[in-house]
């Protein structure tokens, strides 16, 4: 889960090498450092404990010598503390090989004792140092680091990408990546290597996407990519199609503030493209409905945010495909031996591409014949390389860690997916499709009403629950993951405990939580759609108020029956049911950040999380 940046070209590296940790910090903010070629041919490494900024401050009052070749990496810690020793570059070969390195070595204990006992000695309780002093080995015997890296990445087993460069070898970044995530930026003379796109961004738009178990080895003339083995492979090129102003606050008080201001267009950018004369059709599913064919079950496979929004979608598909749809913990999935084969859909949910828990969920359905498609919001990443079809959201990049936008856009692209397949099968009638396209259409909007009504009333009702130490979160039918997001968004960002509960499960024990006093969120469904649900959540409303509950209702307009319940109201405009989640949770993404801002939390970059989990 950290992040890693490369760099050879003619420009002093220092600060691309910086910038590019800035937008790459959310992956991971324990420690960052860099490591320099010097212009006189020395290595030079600075890397500091804490957040980028605590680097920054050490360069500026202690500068380093600068160089055009260079690296760079901003660390989730994993195997050690959130030290300076345990900060990444480390240095072998008598401190002229610097090496980062995002993922784990799970191997690392044997090959510490290996070369322990061949008398090396360690700085750290890393395993990345360990390839590190592997590498160096290599390198000393064969004075090729590319060569050296193939011996190395051969050996070491577990999720790794690794960079590396050699002081006798200026002008050189290798990388070599298995089950992690590596994008190479193309420029004029000058190239760059990342954990993600954003990472050269500001330079370049051109890039490449690598494959499992390759090595990659820049210099400012060109790009060499080979397989493990040393055989040479084709890379697959595209275009960024964000620019690094996107990535950038603009003005906004915290990435996640500007995050939920855009996730109208996040739906929007979804949506466009993809509706023709009142239908969904996708165009990177055209020309692959046997795909669909012959599809007795659809799985669903995600984790955290992304698990939420395929438990939303799960009541879409199932209505609109007529196929049974079932949604698994990515995690949990391949450990229990699930009984899949050609005629199940496995479908992942990962906004980064990389989740390494979905990653193997998808791997493992192929190897069992299952054909699968993923949603996924970046370009050149794993999983949908290692799936059979992809279908992208247009979110744009999303910096925060607590997900809000990328939410809206997995939900909406889910539905586009039950549309589309409901049409390919002919089981879903043209004129209900067309009704339920206008209503995904009419939904940005939608959301610009809530966040243009509601959000100063959320945020000031949020800076009064500021000392709140619990909160609970109540839904049914699609409100059910919509309570379950809010839950989340509150534990991530405000660190204070949060709970959803389907509302029918009250009285079969959440209820006993409730005493005088106790906040909870209940999402109402329409009364006009969903008449019998809209009656029994009422009567979980009144449950809860009797025994002293503060209710916070989210309901849609000109419902009235919730008023005499309710200590405060949080408007919705009218839509299908189906469609009321992608409104009915900008209330809860509101609330969150505003109760976090009234604590004093950083809501870009809570505690002990990172964006993209890229181990598992």
């Amino acid at each position: 889960m950290c992040g890693i940046v490369g760099y050879v070209g003619p420009r002093p590296s220092q600060d691309i090498l910086l910038s590019g940790l800035a937008r790459l910090e959310y992956r991971g903010y324990d420690s960052a450092g860099i490591a320099v070629v010097s212009a006189d041919g020395d290595l030079e490494m600075r890397k500091r404990a804490g957040k980028l900024q605590v680097l920054r401050d050490d360069l500026a009052a202690h500068a380093m010598p600068d160089g055009t070749t260079g690296i760079g990496h901003t660390r989730w810690a994993t195997h050690g503390g959130p030290t300076d020793a345990n900060a990444h570059p480390h240095l072998a070969d008598d401190d002229r090989l610097a090496v980062i390195h995002n993922g784990i070595i799970e191997n690392f204990s044997e090959l510490k004792a290996e070369l322990t006992a061949e008398g090396f000695t360690f700085r750290s309780e890393t395993d990345t140092e360990v390839a590190a002093v592997l590498l160096g080995r290599e390198f000393a015997a064969s004075g090729d680091l590319v060569a050296a890296f193939r011996a190395v990445a051969r050996r070491l087993e577990g999720a790794f990408t690794l960079l590396a460069m050699h002081r006798d070898q200026p002008g050189l970044v290798v990388g070599a990546r298995r089950n992690s995530p590596l994008v190479i930026g193309l420029g004029e003379g000058e190239n760059f290597l990342g954990s993600d796109v954003a990472a050269f961004v500001e330079h370049t738009r051109n890039a490449l996407a690598i494959g499992q178990d390759e090595i990659v080895a820049i210099t400012p003339a060109g790009v060499e990519v080979t397989d493990f083995d040393g055989n040479a492979v084709e890379v697959e090129p595209f275009e960024v199609v964000w620019d690094a102003s996107a990535a950038e606050k603009g003005g906004w008080s915290s990435f996640m503030a500007k995050e939920v201001s855009e996730e109208p267009d996040a739906v929007a950018n979804t949506v466009r493209g993809r509706v023709q004369g009142g239908a969904v059709v996708i165009p990177e599913l055209d020309g692959l409905d046997d795909l669909f064919a012959g599809i007795t079950r659809i799985l669903i496979v995600a984790c955290g945010t992304a698990a939420y929004a395929a438990q939303t979608g799960k009541y879409a598909l199932e209505q609109w495909t007529r196929i049974p749809t079932d949604v698994e913990l990515a995690h949990e999935f391949r450990y229990r031996d699930p009984v899949i084969g050609d005629d199940t859909l496995v479908v992942s949910i990962s906004q980064s591409g990389e989740t390494m828990d979905t990653l193997m969920a998808v791997k493992y359905a192929r190897e069992r014949g299952a054909k699968t498609l993923s949603i996924c919001n970046t370009q050149g990443a794993t999983i949908p390389r290692e799936s059979d079809a992809i279908v992208y959201t247009h979110a744009g990049p999303e910096v925060a860690v607590a997900s809000t936008k990328a939410f809206v856009a997995q939900i909406t692209a889910l539905y586009l997916v039950g549309l589309h397949i409901g049409r390919v099968r002919g089981v879903l009638a043209p004129e209900v499709a067309a009704a339920q396209v206008a209503e995904l259409e009419a939904v940005p909007d939608k959301i610009r009403w809530v966040l243009e009504h509601e959000q100063q009333h959320i945020e000031q009702f949020s800076r009064w629950m500021a000392d709140t130490q619990s909160v609970l979160f109540l839904g049914r039918h699609v409100g059910y993951p919509i309570a379950l997001e809010g839950a989340l968004k509150l534990k991530e960002i405000s660190y204070i405990h949060a709970e959803g509960f389907a509302a029918g499960e009250l009285k079969h024990g959440p209820i006993a939580l409730v005493e005088p006093g106790q906040p909870v969120f209940v999402i109402v469904p329409s009364p006009r759609h969903s008449g019998e649900l809209h009656k029994k959540v009422v009567s979980n409303i009144q449950e809860i108020r009797a025994r002293g509950a503060r209710v916070i209702v989210i309901a849609e307009e000109g419902d009235a029956a919730v008023l005499p319940f309710a200590d405060e109201v949080l408007r919705i405009p009218l839509a299908d049911p189906l469609f009321e989640p992608l409104l009915a949770v900008v209330p809860l993404h509101i609330f969150a950040m505003g109760l976090a801002t009234a604590k004093g939390l950083d809501v870009d970059k809570p505690r002990n999380l990172a964006k993209s989990v890229t181990v598992e």
